[in-house]
């Protein structure tokens, strides 16, 4: 069977209002400007970035499990899984460790994330659990044995580690390198077979599963991507606060859930993309800069907040529908 039959059915979907989602971020970005004057001053704008950049980043990983038609409610977990394997393995190696050294810690960072993300695929995609229970199952797995490896927050790192990431890297800072990287990424996998065929299977999973597409290699494939982007996300994280924290991830499974939902993915799956949950992830900050700098008493600000978000949401809904 040729990657034809995959293509054209995968490609016969809705557009995602992918638009809407770009709209609102310039639209929220005005506000801030007009709130923060200094907004759009490099410096600023290098301090947002790296604040925003670890929800990018686990909101891609995020796109390409609901693409197929799942959810991943363990990468908040899983973030704090490899935080804390990394800090710990970054602290055994003394003060003034070898780049070697540093590299293979991260490399074990990312064999943890994918392992993680693996587990779910086994969960998911072999004994074909229903995902939202599965994986918020596996992220208390996660969780705990975060909290096993590292009871409270702390720890120290190699000060080389934070410094090489606050370094410019052919000319950019880490954190716009790692943008670049992103999109770079998110391109190549678009134009893979893995990408068709998870678009496929979160169209119609059956009409897939009988046009010969592997389904359930697929859907393991997929969570492992979205483990690996977890892992990353925990190194970027690491890498501003050279700390660790068991219970630092909690927030970014929901909010990578909401970032890609913002971005344009039908979470049925099938529909969407990785670049619209990026515009999603930075809508989110967005709008909690301009709810920070409007300076809205703390107590109203979580239910404007939630407000803005479902009529984003019921926005995008009504786009989609056209």
């Amino acid at each position: 069977m040729t990657v034809d039959v995959p293509r054209r059915r995968a490609l016969n979907v809705p557009r995602s209002p992918l638009w809407l989602a770009a709209s609102l971020v310039v639209l929220f970005s005005l506000a801030s400007v007009a709130l923060q004057p200094t907004f759009l001053s490099p410096r600023v704008l290098q301090s947002n970035l790296s604040t925003f950049l670890p929800l990018m980043i686990i909101a891609v990983g995020q796109t390409y499990v609901i693409l197929g038609g799942a959810i991943d409610l363990s990468l908040g977990a899983l973030v704090s899984l490899v935080n804390v394997v990394l800090v710990t393995s970054l602290q055994a190696l003394g003060a003034d460790p070898s780049f070697a050294a540093i590299a293979a810690c991260m490399g074990m960072a990312l064999l943890v994330g994918a392992a993680g993300g693996a587990v779910n695929g086994v969960l998911v995609g072999v004994l074909r659990l229903q995902p939202i229970v599965s994986t918020f199952a596996a992220g208390i797995v996660f969780g705990g044995i975060a909290l096993w490896i590292m009871p409270q927050a702390g720890g120290s790192m190699p000060p080389v580690y934070a410094k090489t990431y606050a370094a410019k890297l052919f000319g950019v800072k880490g954190a716009t390198f790692m943008l670049l990287s992103l999109v770079a990424i998110i391109y190549l996998i678009s134009r893979t077979r893995f990408y068709i065929y998870l678009l496929a299977v979160g169209s119609n999973r059956p009409a897939a599963f009988q046009s010969g597409l592997p389904v359930m290699r697929i859907r393991v494939l997929s969570y492992i991507v979205a483990g690996l982007f977890a892992s990353v996300t925990a190194m970027v994280i690491l890498a501003s606060t050279s700390a660790g924290d068991p219970l630092m991830g909690q927030a970014f499974t929901l909010g990578s859930v909401s970032a890609v939902v913002l971005g344009g993915t039908a979470l049925s799956g099938g529909a969407g993309s990785a670049i619209g949950s990026m515009l999603g992830a930075v809508l989110l900050g967005l709008i909690n800069n301009v709810l920070f700098f409007a300076q809205l008493p703390f107590v109203y600000q979580t239910i404007v907040q939630g407000t803005i978000i479902l009529a984003a949401l019921a926005g995008g809904i009504m786009v989609s529908r056209r």
